[in-house]
């Protein structure tokens, strides 16, 4: 019997490719213990950018509200080379014109369309300055009707269940599967990145209740959740109206929140 005795820097390798083996077991039943650090440049102390793919940027801004304090809320940028869409905009014009204008002088961007969430202000509080831009916009028919109803600036381009857009090559599919949130709130899905734009519908992981549904259905809730967990289990990014941006787990998390 022959017995091969190992060298210092031999067992050292062994023991390396061991610890590596038990680390990439571990990221991978555990995906939540790591956290991705994300690139992020500060426009201004109310606005910020966070780079979350290759083709897609979340805009966060800020306010005050009475009742809530200082708040953040997120939209999203998808680009296909220099075009983009805009999902919801900033609290306001102004804040939405300096996003505008960073896009356009820095990354050197041309938002060609836009699409809100719903109808609050957090979604499409920017939109009377897109259309100044002459920036075409889509929303759910029932986002419009109560735009309308609220003397609100009103998007251009209505849907019923569902619509599909396209940014040159890129597809972007708009789906209303019920109220939740707010009787109108839709869901936005990127295919290509996999990147789900839920909105406030769908509640980030630090969130330990929903939030402000004034304006949403309670019982319809649960069932509208319950589809967007159906459709979009493939989902790598999901990005909350509020909050830090997350994977499927923040659909999962959302459900929990309400009641069966």
């Amino acid at each position: 019997m022959s017995v091969y005795c190992l060298t210092g820097s031999e067992l050292s390798l062994i023991t390396m490719k061991r610890s590596i083996y038990f680390l990439a077991l571990l990221f991978n039943f555990l995906p939540g213990i790591s956290q991705v650090n994300y690139q992020t440049i500060k426009i201004s102390d109310d606005l910020e950018l966070i780079k979350i793919s290759q083709n897609a940027w979340m805009h966060v801004s800020y306010t005050v509200l009475p009742q809530y304090g200082r708040i953040s809320e997120n939209g999203l940028i998808f680009i296909n080379k220099s075009d983009a869409f805009l999902f919801d905009t900033p609290w306001n014009d102004s804040l939405t014109e300096i996003l505008i204008a960073y896009l356009k002088d820095h990354l050197g961007l041309r938002i060609t369309g836009f699409i809100p969430n719903h109808w609050h202000e957090d979604c499409m509080g920017g939109l009377g300055y897109l259309q100044s831009l002459g920036i075409e916009s889509y929303a759910n028919q029932k986002t419009i009707d109560i735009a309308r109803t609220r003397n609100l600036p009103v998007p251009s381009h209505g849907f019923q269940d569902s619509l599909q857009l396209h940014l040159g090559d890129k597809i972007v599919d708009c789906y209303f599967l019920g109220a939740a949130h707010s009787l109108d709130n839709i869901v936005a899905w990127i295919p290509s990145e996999r990147i789900l734009f839920a909105g406030c519908m769908v509640k980030s992981l630090n969130s330990p209740d929903l939030g402000n549904i004034a304006d949403g259905d309670i019982k319809a809730y649960p069932g509208t959740i319950d589809r967007v967990i159906e459709k979009f289990r493939n989902a790598k990014i999901v990005i909350p109206g509020h909050g830090p941006v997350g994977g499927f787990e923040l659909i999962q998390h959302t459900r929990k929140l309400l009641p069966e």
